[in-house]
This record gives C-alpha cells, sequence and structure tokens, in this order.
C-alpha cells in the first residue's frame, strides 16, 4: 500500500507538470489525465500514478515521431 507521503494534491501535480490546475481540472472530467480520486471533499492523486501517466504520453510521443 502507498504511503500516504504518495498522495499529491491537484496543485502539487500541476507544479510537477508545470501546467495550470485547471488543466489537470479539465483532464479529470474528460478522464484522460492521471488516475485520481477523492478522499473526502479532495482530489488526490498517487504519485506512481502520475509517474506512470507520464511515462506512458512520453512512449505515445516518441511513436508518433517514429511513425
Amino acid at each position: 500500500m502507498d504511503s500516504l507521503d504518495d498522495l499529491l494534491t491537484t496543485a502539487e501535480v500541476a507544479q510537477i507538470m508545470r501546467s495550470p490546475v485547471s488543466t489537470l481540472r479539465y483532464w479529470r472530467h474528460l478522464g484522460t489525465g492521471p488516475h485520481s480520486f477523492r478522499l473526502g471533499r479532495r482530489v488526490v492523486y498517487r504519485r506512481a500514478d502520475v509517474t506512470a501517466w507520464l511515462l506512458e504520453q512520453a512512449a505515445a510521443g516518441r511513436a508518433e515521431r517514429a511513425g
């Protein structure tokens, strides 16, 4: 089980991705961003899910350039 230190807020993920918080909210609405879930009233992300999503995006970008 992930430790609580591995849970990130929307603002923390936005900072990691260097994206506006509103972009993450929009991706959440579309279901296209990194996996997130509600913990009470807060939306949180597991660090491992954010990392996996970023790696998937990088791989998709490489495949697109190679294809």
